[in-house]
């Protein structure tokens, strides 16, 4: 099911896969800055979570649904992604445990966002550390302010950070979990294996159990190391 949502910055787009039995929780994902929701990672965590009974909402931005091709400054980004899930919000959609999460882009969205909205986790798939070969302008800081149980899945060649880089900003949080997969930034070369990832991060999520602190996990493990 897909409807329009408006905010400040125009209309937005929430796509809803609902869970075959009850909702154990709602995972709202957002897309990067080069792409839809249909990304090969969304779509997989996206089916995936509803298998395991979670409510997954898409979120489509502003940007994105009004056909602009570059995404705003991340001021406007969150503000588009707040109102989207104010909205939700009020319309009684984020039962039981709410995680909010994406792929690159809105990932990072999503851990700004994380305490304002009350998450009770952080789902990021592909999270950007840093741009390519410029490690020195580093993205940490979004990610080590998020207080809640944090999940990353990255591919173990991803130029925009690889799990070691990861693992040196999130080992020792507690409540963060870190898993490496096969590929690059774009996590296409195997998505069920990202999906797992996912799927077992939520597991514990679900469970009200934070974690241990963050490891690099092997590829296509079912649990951090």
């Amino acid at each position: 099911m897909t409807r329009e949502v408006e905010t400040p910055l125009g209309p937005a787009r929430v796509t809803a896969t609902e869970p075959a039995g009850a909702v154990v929780g709602t995972l709202v994902l957002g897309h990067g800055a080069g792409g839809g929701l249909g990304s090969a990672d969304l779509t997989a965590v996206t089916a995936g979570a509803a298998a395991a009974g979670w409510r997954v909402l898409g979120v489509e931005q502003p940007w994105r649904v009004a056909g602009r091709r570059i995404a705003p400054a991340p001021p406007r980004l969150d503000e588009g992604w707040t109102a989207v899930l104010g909205t939700l919000r009020d319309d009684d959609r984020l039962s039981g445990p709410l995680v909010v999460g994406g792929r690159s882009a809105g990932a990072r969205v999503a851990c700004r966002t994380a305490a304002t909205l009350g998450a009770d986790g952080v789902l990021c798939l592909a999270f950007p550390l840093h741009p390519p070969g410029r490690p020195e302008r580093s993205r940490a800081d979004e990610l080590t302010a998020v207080e809640v149980p944090l999940g990353v899945v990255q591919g173990e060649r991803d130029a925009f950070g690889r799990p070691d880089e990861l693992a040196a900003v999130l080992t020792g949080r507690p409540g963060a979990s870190l898993y490496a997969v096969p590929g690059d930034h774009a996590l296409t070369r195997s998505p069920d294996v990202v999906a797992l990832a996912a799927v077992d991060w939520l597991a514990g999520v679900a469970g009200a159990d934070p974690g241990d602190p963050a490891t690099v996990s092997g590829a296509g493990a079912a649990r951090p190391a």
